[in-house]
């Protein structure tokens, strides 16, 4: 979290072309109490329900925008910008940790982003990435205009 957060926020700037008031916790039941003790305060409920309802699999990021809760105030784009900002951010992660370029998969993302966010995407993708790139996208004009714009090479494989 401490090295993948500040990338989150960089790239959500970057995205955004704003700095929104953003901010990510993470927030974990372990926090408070050991996972030895929550796993015994939870057994006979975990025992009726056939699973486990404490651990790692139910932690959760809070993200907030303004001290608000982002799920509410945050706009379409906003919530997409984040999104991204959060897949490019383990990206890098990913890199930097593999020592080469995972394939970066983008699917319909050019949907609910205005022009200038779709601009600062393909620009940090053409400029940050040295490995293939994969963008799906439901309008082939939209799709070559952008990329013909802001990238030198690409191939556009229609189905």
């Amino acid at each position: 979290m401490q090295e993948w957060l500040p990338e989150v926020l960089n790239l959500y700037q970057h995205l955004a072309g704003q700095a929104d008031d953003i901010s990510i916790k993470y927030q974990s039941t372990l926090s408070d109490q050991d996972f030895k003790t929550l796993l015994a305060e939870s057994l006979a409920k975990d025992s009726l329900l056939h699973r486990t309802n404490v651990g790692i699999h139910k932690d959760d990021l809070v993200v907030t925008i303004q001290n608000q809760p982002f799920k509410q105030e945050a706009s379409q784009g906003q919530r997409k910008s984040l999104l991204f900002a959060i897949r490019l951010a383990e990206w890098i992660i990913l890199k930097k940790y593999k020592g080469f370029s995972p394939i970066l998969l983008m699917d319909d993302i050019f949907e609910k982003l205005d022009e200038n966010r779709m601009v600062q995407l393909l620009a940090w993708v053409s400029k940050s990435t040295d490995g293939q790139v994969f963008i799906t996208d439901t309008h082939k004009d939209r799709l070559t205009q952008l990329l013909g714009k802001h990238l030198s090479s690409y191939q556009l494989i229609e189905i």
